[in-house]
């Protein structure tokens, strides 16, 4: 697995500063290999330019970069791709991260390059995210290897059109992950739970659950019986949380079926 550089980040928002600060735990990119545009650099992105970066450098250097890293909002792509073409080399690798927009798309703005598509979570940041990755070739799957093995476990695709599904179960998954977690607070405060308590208790409890579920890599349904005994107070939690018909299940059926076809729309 190699990772040709320079590296052109291209937009720096939480996605990009997420994958820089993947970069800094990993120890695969330096902020020596980055060239990064964002029109309005965050913390991260400014950090990295202290450190060797070349932040908004001028366009005739982008053709320097060996690797590009599309993390802008899917709706601004089509300008973006505007201000590249003409600037970058022709042999550069494109890794788009822009939920909804396909290799097909962007290779008719960027005819003759590699391209991946790549669904990373913000968990890059602490090195131990998950990326779904797509490569309409093996130069373009090699160069999304390269970037994001080295800082997330990786699923690779061999059909496109399942990165959709997979930005509405892992891309968009960390956000249904707190929103569960905001909601046993609540629960816990209406229990009679001070704020404090209730924070601590359902934060420490969905990060004991998950280190669990990692550690032991037992299925779901067999860690849940080791909590849930017969005729008890999880089985009793449970039998309201998971209502066949109008459980948790169909709920979240309901909301992965509704990010995928966001995703499918923004292209």
């Amino acid at each position: 697995m190699s990772l040709a550089k320079p590296i052109l980040l291209v937009g720096a928002g939480a996605l990009g500063s997420s994958i820089l600060k993947g970069f800094r735990i990993a120890g695969h990119v330096a902020p020596s290999d980055m060239m990064i545009l964002d029109l309005k650099p965050g913390d991260e992105a400014q950090a990295y330019a202290a450190d060797g970066a070349r932040l908004n450098p001028q366009p005739d250097v982008w053709i320097e970069a060996k690797t590009i890293i599309l993390a802008v909002k899917p709706q601004g792509w089509h300008a973006v791709a505007q201000i590249l073409n003409g600037n970058i080399a022709d042999d550069a690798a494109l890794i788009s991260v822009m939920a909804g927009v396909t290799t097909a798309q962007l290779g008719q703005a960027f005819a003759g390059h590699p391209i991946a598509r790549v669904m990373p979570t913000t968990g890059v940041a602490t090195g131990k995210g998950v990326a779904s990755l797509y490569g309409a070739s093996d130069a373009a799957l090699e160069a999304a290897r390269g970037v994001f093995a080295p800082m997330a476990q990786t699923v690779e695709f061999s059909d496109e059109g399942q990165i959709n599904s997979a930005t509405a179960v892992s891309g968009s998954g960390p956000a249904y992950v707190y929103a569960f977690v905001r909601a046993l607070e609540k629960a816990g405060k209406a229990a009679g739970l001070s704020t404090s308590h209730a924070r601590d208790l359902a934060r420490g409890t969905l990060i004991s659950a998950a280190r669990l579920l990692d550690e032991t890599g037992e299925e779901p349904d067999a860690l849940i019986k080791k909590v849930a005994s017969p005729g008890g107070t999880t089985e009793a939690a449970l039998n309201v949380l998971c209502k066949p018909g109008e459980g948790l299940d169909e709920l979240i059926v309901a909301s992965v079926e509704a990010a995928r076809s966001r995703s499918e729309s923004l292209g």
